[in-house]
């Protein structure tokens, strides 16, 4: 059995190029998806859309990431982790591009395209860090994640305010980011020119094992799922929440801005975390532990709601940079690393898809919030299981 390699440009290995490149893709991964949450009323005039089909453009990047996640780990090692992530930076960018033509049609396929490219390079990101700076895992993962949601904050902070700037409109929300995606696709290109294929010995059995085989596999897998449902059903139905219990819009979106602006802080404290224990069992406990406490407090006191989010977003951040690490650190060599980070990102989107719609169907169903947030709490239990499992230092 054959392995193809990519060999790796000693430029490349430079600590200072390689995070300008980790970080330029990084700041592509979520400013094309929070970007279209603030200016989704606009393009549904544009178009004449139904609230279900506008509801549709924020639910397909969440379904393209689980579905597309397996075969990206596949590409990425039978083509080189280099292509293969710039292939993804290129469907991200002429999909951003695309969508803001003016056709209903390209809204959409754009939308597909750019989501497909985001779910290969989510992929992709770990085991390529596993493959070159194994001794720099989670400062690099720490690093990685809070670049994407810095830069995401700062997509869906801008959006209005460009979307009114000028006459152009929200296509100019959306187009902006066509900047970073352009930068990044000529960044990247010096590395294909040293890609090649060498041939490399039968990888041991050991490490062929597949994570879908693995009770490892599962329960980092989990773990993201977990940590994914909460956090994406938090952003999509506070707001409403909020609203019921007497919360002005304006102060829940203020709210909803502090819970992602402390989940960065907690990235950066958990990188350096990270590097000192030895396990991850008491790092993903005290995580999983703060989003469980978050949500019993929006559900048993809600006019609290501040405490509660800064509480959850320090979990959700430290979740997060752990989950992403764990891809590395449970496995053995960056091939398995891209298998497992496949796998993780499959299910964990899968299951985070369905939490929003499966959280308005309980609330529609019981017309209140404590059924859907009771859900939530039982999610939130269900990590600090899986995370201390998956916390524990094994490899598949």
């Amino acid at each position: 059995m054959t392995h193809t390699v990519v060999s790796v440009n000693p430029v490349l290995r430079r600590y200072g190029f390689f995070l300008f490149l980790l970080l330029l893709t990084a700041a592509n991964l979520r400013t094309p998806i929070t970007a279209t949450g603030p200016v989704l009323e606009n393009i549904r005039h544009t178009f004449g859309l139904s609230a279900s089909a506008a509801g549709v453009l924020n639910f397909l990047p969440l379904l393209m990431f689980a579905t597309l996640a397996p075969p990206a780990a596949w590409l990425g090692n039978r083509f080189g982790l280099e292509r293969s992530l710039w292939s993804a930076l290129l469907l991200i960018t002429l999909g951003s591009l695309l969508r803001i033509t003016g056709s209903e049609n390209a809204l959409w396929a754009g939308t597909l395209l750019l989501s497909a490219g985001i779910a290969a390079a989510n992929v992709l990101l770990p085991p390529l860090i596993k493959r070159d700076f194994t001794a720099h895992t989670a400062r690099y993962i720490g690093l990685y994640a809070t670049t994407m949601a810095i830069t995401a904050s700062i997509a869906s902070g801008v959006a209005v305010p460009l979307a009114q700037l000028t006459d152009a409109g929200w296509p100019l929300s959306l187009g902006i980011w066509l900047v970073p995606g352009v930068v990044a696709l000529l960044a990247w290109l010096p590395q294909l020119k040293h890609a090649a294929g060498h041939a490399q010995p039968a990888v041991p059995q050991s490490l062929q094992r597949s994570p879908w085989r693995s009770a490892i596999g599962w329960q980092v897998s989990l773990f993201m799922a977990c940590q994914s449902l909460v956090f994406y059903t938090l952003i999509g139905w506070f707001t409403p929440f909020a609203q019921d219990e007497g919360i002005s819009q304006l102060a829940a979106g203020w709210l909803l801005f502090v819970y992602q602006i402390v989940a960065i802080v907690a990235n950066l404290v958990c990188m350096n975390a990270l590097k000192r224990l030895r396990d991850q069992r008491a790092i993903g406990f005290l995580a999983s532990l703060a989003i469980f406490t978050g949500v019993t407090g929006l559900l048993l006191a809600p006019t609290w709601a501040l405490i509660w989010l800064l509480l959850a977003g320090l979990g959700a951040g430290a979740s997060m940079v752990t989950c992403l690490a764990l891809f590395n650190l449970r496995t053995q060599d960056h091939r398995q690393a891209s298998k497992l980070s496949g796998m993780a990102q499959c299910v964990g989107y899968g299951v985070a898809a369905l939490g929003p719609l499966c959280f308005g169907m309980l609330h529609d169903a019981s017309g209140n919030w404590m059924l859907p947030l009771t859900l939530l709490l039982v999610i939130s239990a269900l990590q600090m299981v899986v995370a201390t499992l998956a916390g524990r230092d094994r490899h598949i």
